[in-house]
């Protein structure tokens, strides 16, 4: 089959085209990429070697958008949308499959514009404007958190289930604000850092760029020898290392942690649409996974008793939550519908 993937602006949503198209291909079926110039479509495939094409379209968010700014946006959009019907049509497409973010639209409308199957898939505990837009008209719809047959294993990296292992104490933490970093968790880090230090727990801390250089020095003023990342690639290794983990509850983040079996004390990011996180949170601790607190004052106290209680539960009932081979059981689903 000839299939396109489209979608991104965000490191969650590429890492499932990535993870889609690695086994798409290494199933013998040829894959393209249509992107957005704008967000981090480009410097993820720019130079990927994994498609025969890659297509970064000038295409920006509609949704904080206002007034002339939400009209240029799907003006863009529409243009766009031009450009994708020509490449379906190139290609010969046999599917579409979308995972979501702005760089989703042009291509995932033009699929029904040209009546190829759209398929979609979807990170997020709630689903994303675009995506509930297109569902109805979708040939499939592929999520973690539903059950029956839109019910599938969250594509996470085989490495997290290869490495992972039954935590039953605490000897290293992590921190993870995401690809762009959090301040709030930088600074609950540095909160508590003091206290680790004196458990004798390690740090591990991600903390973003921009915020690389204070939080080092926060650790250094502090007397503190922690392991700072501004961004990394290692994130897989960093995490196999780890026992626990505080961190915002992106998807790809959340069911990374739940492959290795590492128990986290997740803080959503409050801005993130339809509070998304707080509900791909809610999720894990429906299942006694793990912990979830809102962003504020007095989380400390909070931590530190969830670092000093029985964690092997959780690190147990994560295991049961997430199988591997769920890009497998997403491309084998489209190509039975194909």
């Amino acid at each position: 089959m000839n299939i396109i993937f489209t979608g991104g602006g965000t490191g969650g949503h590429l890492v499932i085209a990535l993870s889609l198209a690695e086994t798409a291909r290494e199933r013998g079926h040829r894959v393209i990429f249509i992107g957005s110039a704008s967000g981090q479509d480009r410097q993820w495939f720019g130079d990927s070697d994994l498609f025969e094409d890659t297509y970064f379209l000038d295409t920006t968010g509609v949704v904080n958008k206002k007034g002339l700014g939400k009209l240029n946006a799907l003006w863009k959009i529409f243009k766009a949308l031009l450009v994708s019907r020509s490449i379906i049509r190139d290609f010969h497409a046999d599917a579409i499959v979308s995972v979501g973010g702005f760089s989703a639209a042009p291509a995932a409308i033009a699929a029904l514009t040209t009546k190829t199957p759209l398929f979609i898939h979807e990170q997020n505990a709630i689903t994303g404007k675009l995506n509930k837009l297109l569902r109805p008209y979708a040939k499939g719809f592929f999520s973690s958190y539903e059950e029956g047959d839109n019910h599938c294993d969250y594509p996470v990296n085989p490495r997290y289930f290869q490495n992972a292992r039954l935590r039953d104490a605490v000897k290293t933490v992590i921190f993870l604000g995401g690809s762009q970093g959090a301040k709030f968790i930088n600074d609950l880090a540095l909160e508590i850092a003091p206290w680790l230090n004196e458990g004798k727990i390690h740090i591990i801390h991600q903390c973003g760029l921009k915020e690389e250089e204070r939080v080092k020095k926060g650790y250094a003023d502090l007397g503190i020898d922690a392991e700072v990342y501004g961004f990394t690639t290692k994130i897989a290794e960093l995490v196999e290392r780890s026992d626990f983990a505080i961190s915002r509850s992106g998807a790809s983040t959340l069911w990374e942690l739940c492959a290795a079996g590492v128990p986290a004390f997740y803080i959503p990011f409050p801005y993130a649409a339809a509070d998304h996180q707080f509900h791909n949170a809610r999720y894990i601790i429906d299942h006694d996974a793990g912990w979830c607190e809102r962003q504020g004052d007095g989380l400390a106290q909070k931590l530190q008793e969830a670092i000093l209680s029985d964690i092997r539960p959780k690190s147990e009932m994560l295991r049961h939550l997430i199988a591997p081979e769920g890009a497998v059981e997403i491309i084998e689903k489209i190509e039975e519908r194909i």
